[in-house]
Order: structure tokens, then sequence, then C-alpha cells
């Protein structure tokens, strides 16, 4: 009798703790304040949002390029493609964060994290507009990004030369980020739409080995939704993250909504064991990012989408990619 009383007593906490979902709280690795024609919902609609998302924390910085509204076309586009016009390096980006933050009370400026992102990746001057915004910004500024490299159609419609993660201008500006303890949020897709193998892989791997002491935010860990439209699943990306992820303890992912399928979750929203087993065994390299660009009523979706893939690992290692590696990532001082 009393065998059959703990069996029962077994089972019953063994089904409660299946069926108790855990309650993560979470970081936003990866948050535009506008889109890419510089608007904003604001600040009070973003701080609402990450309050229904429980969000505590976000990076928080602006869109390096603003979309041209060409004379030819007669309706605006919504987005960056749009239509064919050009995109351009736009610096006013930066004040724009910074504005927004100044106005709130300190509580609240304390939850966001704001990277510098206004300046043209392919001039070699831009690690002097980097400085002078530290310098007129003192304490404000603790990363650099989202840098602009390999992104897909953006790449071709942005003015100038074709910006590149191991050029000289950016090397300059990982010499700064290591000097002042700011870590860089990269996005440098690593392959092109049709390449089925790693094309761009040394433009990321370079500056990794070249620069031990930056550290690196690899958005969306190289992949792309337009990528995914047009090669779906890349073979090669996870044993190619395995070794780089055991080559530089520099590197972090930042797990944006585009790694989350088809790579996290299969076709039928399961956890992937590849991928489990990864984020196990590099338990502190991994973050999320919602990546939402000056719109924020699908915070919460976007962030919480990645609780299937949560929940399949052990209970530390969860609430180290959804909250702590991020917010571990900043500067030390910080």
């Amino acid at each position: 009798m009393f065998a059959r009383s703990l069996g029962w007593i077994v089972l019953l906490g063994l089904t409660l703790q299946s069926v108790q979902a855990r309650d993560y709280r979470y970081s936003d690795a990866h948050l535009h304040y506008v889109d890419f024609f510089q608007e904003s919902e604001g600040m009070d609609a973003l701080l609402k949002a990450m309050d229904q998302a429980r969000i505590d924390q976000s990076m928080i910085s602006g869109v390096a390029v603003a979309k041209k509204w060409h004379e030819d076309e007669p309706k605006r586009p919504r987005y960056y493609a749009g239509d064919d016009a050009d995109a351009y390096w736009y610096s006013a980006t930066d004040i724009y964060v910074a504005a927004a933050l100044e106005k709130l009370e300190p509580r609240q400026r304390q939850r966001f994290h704001p990277f510098l992102t206004g300046f043209n990746p392919v001039d070699k001057n831009a690690v002097a507009h980097i400085e002078r915004m530290l310098e007129l910004y003192p304490g404000l500024w603790q990363g650099i990004g989202e840098v602009f490299t390999r992104h897909d159609d953006l790449t071709a419609l942005t003015s100038g030369d074709t910006p590149r993660a191991n050029n000289e201008a950016m090397t300059r500006i990982y010499h700064l980020a290591a000097e002042q303890d700011l870590p860089v949020l990269i996005h440098s897709n690593i392959t092109s739409k049709r390449e089925r193998n790693p094309l761009y892989l040394a433009e990321i791997e370079e500056p990794l080995r070249n620069h031990p002491h930056t550290r690196f935010i690899w958005a969306h860990a190289g992949s792309s939704m337009e990528i995914h439209r047009h090669q779906t699943r890349l073979d090669f990306l996870l044993p190619t993250l395995s070794r780089l992820l055991e080559s530089y303890p520099n590197l972090y992912i930042d797990l944006s909504w585009s790694v989350l399928q088809p790579y996290l979750l299969d076709e039928q929203g399961k956890p992937r064991a590849q991928w489990l087993a990864l984020v196990k065994r590099f338990p502190e390299r991994f973050m999320l990012g919602s990546d939402v660009v000056g719109r924020f009523d699908s915070l919460s979706e976007q962030l919480h989408g990645f609780d299937p893939f949560l929940d399949a690992l052990p209970a530390d290692v969860a609430q180290k990619v959804a909250r702590d590696n991020f917010l571990a990532v900043l500067p030390k001082q910080r």
C-alpha cells in the first residue's frame, strides 16, 4: 500500500512539473528604436510592449541607413526592399536614440543599453565619429552596432562601396571597441542567396581571429530570411558555428528571428536536438533578439517564440540564454 501511494506521489509530481510552464524574464539583445525611415512608435509604446513581454532589459539602437523615397516613385515604400531606390548612411539615427533616452526617468533609462550604429562601415573616418559620440554622451553608449555589412538586398541598395566585416575601416573600429570595452553587434551574412557554401565566412572569421580582445555578437548567426527563401536550411551553419565557438571565445551568437526557424525548431515546432546540444555546450554564448524596427507590437511574439526551445534546455541554461548572457557581454564597468 505504501509503495502504491509513493508511486502516485511521484507520478503527481512529474505531472505537475510537466504542466508548469517556466516564466522567463528576457533581455532583448537586438532592438531598433527607429525603422528604415528613421521613424518610431516612441518610448511609451516600447516600454509598454517590454512590460507585456516580460523584457527587463533591452539593447537599443537606431538604423544605420535611411531608405530614399525616389522622385520617380508615386508611393512611399514601406520597407528598404519595397522598391529599387537607394538607402544611404544616416548618422542622425544615434541622436534620435540618445534624445529618446534622455527624456526617460532614471529607473526607466536603466532598462536600456544603447549601441552606436550611425556610421558608414567603409569609411575610415567612422572611428572618429564614434569617438565624438562617446565624448558628446559620456557614459551612455554600451556597444557598437548593429553594423550592416553583408545584408541581403540592402547591401546592393545602399549607396557606396560594399561593406565587409574585415575591411580597414572596421578594423579601426574593432580596436576602439576593445579599448572602450564595447561589444560589437555585426550583421555579416555567411553566404549569398544562391551559394550553398560559406561564401563570406572569412569576412567575419578574420576579425574574430585578429581582434581577440573585442567581443563580437554575430547577428542572426550569419543567417537571414532572404537566404532561407532561396536555399531553405543551410546544412553547414551548425557545424560552422560549432567550430567558430570552439576557436574564438570572443564570439557570441544573436539568435534573432531568422534563426528560430528553420534552425532551432523543426517543421512541427519542436526543438532540434543538435542545436540544443550546441547551446548546452556553450551555455554563455547565445542570446535572444527581437530585431524589431521602430514598431513594437510584435515584441512578445518574437521573444516568446523561443519558449519551446528554451523549455527543452536545462532551466539554468535557458535563463542564461533568455536574459543573462546579453547583460554579461556589456561593458564590465557598467
